[in-house]
């Protein structure tokens, strides 16, 4: 029988357990992005936690982000060790997080599986998101040049000097979005310091000396149970000043971060999108891309 707990912080045990867990899950899923000898993912870091153990076994495991996205919505994953599933504790575990949060709440589903619409719809909530992971071989495309607005210049990042340039255009640019409107300064400061880092594939648009817009390229390591098994390249955040919108400028930072990714040598590039952004999902789709999996948030009715 599963024993489900609600803790506030994980002591070492219980973190080696969770990331035990969130590893095993990784590869059968391909998510999350998780090292077996490192911290929990962030989206796993800090809030609180319902753990589904069995015996001496955590077999399951929710995150709650009580502090909520950048619209104050709670964000909630749950995650069954591969092991253990269909055996009913993604239904308890779900059961329990509802009884505990009936309202303000959105749970991601990663992958869109019938099994987690089945869940979803047993407990009443409602598909309100759908984020496109859309995929393309360097191979097959032929990017050209960037081809800059009038007046605007293309440089990569400065350390320790352009953060808040970048934090400004990206408040402006993603002010509706749940989670990337939310980037500080110390987020970005942060990201810095990570292994996959590297300021050669962070591209910056100036126009007379101010960032008006900025791509930021990121690596993956292969991961089994993605993409083939090889290294992809990752369109991670192409965010324009509004002012400069609508002149070509989103598109030219995107390309001059493709032909980065494929001179790297990387054979593979993949992005997120918001299922609902027709014109960008258009835009990728010229560029090449096309649609490889959609991750789904489903919530109450109160955070649709």
């Amino acid at each position: 029988m599963v024993e489900l707990q609600w803790a506030e912080n994980l002591d070492d045990e219980r973190t080696a357990a969770v990331r035990a867990l969130l590893t095993a899950a990784r590869g059968v899923d391909g998510k999350p992005e998780v090292d077996p000898d490192g911290p929990l993912p962030g989206e796993f870091s800090g809030g609180r936690y319902l753990l589904a153990t069995t015996g001496d076994d955590l077999v399951g495991v929710v995150h709650v982000d009580a502090s909520g996205d950048a619209f104050g919505r709670r964000v909630a994953e749950l995650v069954v060790h591969p092991d253990h599933r269909r055996s009913g504790h993604g239904a308890a575990l779900a059961e329990a997080l509802l009884e505990e949060y009936p309202s303000n709440l959105r749970v991601w589903a990663h992958g869109d599986w019938p099994g987690a619409a089945r869940l979803a719809q047993h407990h009443g909530l409602l598909r309100s998101r759908e984020l496109l992971v859309m995929h393309v071989e360097t191979a097959d495309a032929d990017w050209p040049e960037p081809d800059l607005p009038e007046g605007v210049t293309l440089r990569t990042f400065t350390p320790g000097s352009d953060e808040q340039a970048v934090v400004d255009v990206n408040a402006r640019a993603f002010h509706w979005h749940p989670e990337q409107g939310a980037l500080t300064a110390d987020d970005l400061a942060a990201t810095e310091r990570e292994d996959w880092f590297d300021p050669r594939g962070f591209f910056l648009a100036e126009k007379a000396g101010t960032v008006i817009g900025f791509h930021w390229t990121k690596v993956h390591p292969p991961n089994p149970a993605k993409f083939g098994g090889r290294p992809a390249g990752e369109v991670y955040v192409v965010g324009v000043d509004p002012s400069a919108q609508g002149g070509g400028l989103g598109r030219a930072l995107t390309i001059a971060g493709l032909r980065h990714l494929a001179e790297r040598g990387l054979s593979q590039v993949i992005l997120y999108v918001e299922g609902d952004n027709a014109p960008a999902v258009a835009v990728y789709r010229r560029l090449g891309f096309t649609p490889y999996e959609v991750d789904v948030q489903y919530a109450t009715s109160d955070a649709g």
